[in-house]
């Protein structure tokens, strides 16, 4: 297996566990008050856009010549970073 799919598998299963974290959020807000249930739903939605840039990034790199490749990992990353500082600010404020 090349560096590139491993990195590639990386961020497809990433994205999956992102998948469920926020099926978790949305399932918490379900059950909480109405404001708090709004203000849940939003911030999934927000994070549901951020992970949805990541995976059309993973898209990108999968459909990259080798030559473009590095150009698109790094726009990944950004966007990987994003979501990451993005999902922990949540989680801490739903805690």
């Amino acid at each position: 297996m090349s560096n590139r799919d491993a990195y590639e598998q990386k961020l497809q299963a990433k994205l999956d566990e992102w998948r469920a974290e926020i099926d978790k959020l949305r399932a918490k807000a379900r059950g909480a008050e109405a404001d708090a249930r709004i203000e849940r739903e939003k911030e999934a939605d927000r994070l549901e856009a951020k992970r949805e840039e990541v995976r059309q990034k993973l898209k990108e790199m999968r459909e990259a010549g080798d030559d473009a490749w590095d150009d698109i990992r790094e726009g990944a990353e950004h966007a990987w970073k994003s979501f990451s500082e993005s999902f922990e600010k949540a989680r801490d404020r739903f805690k």
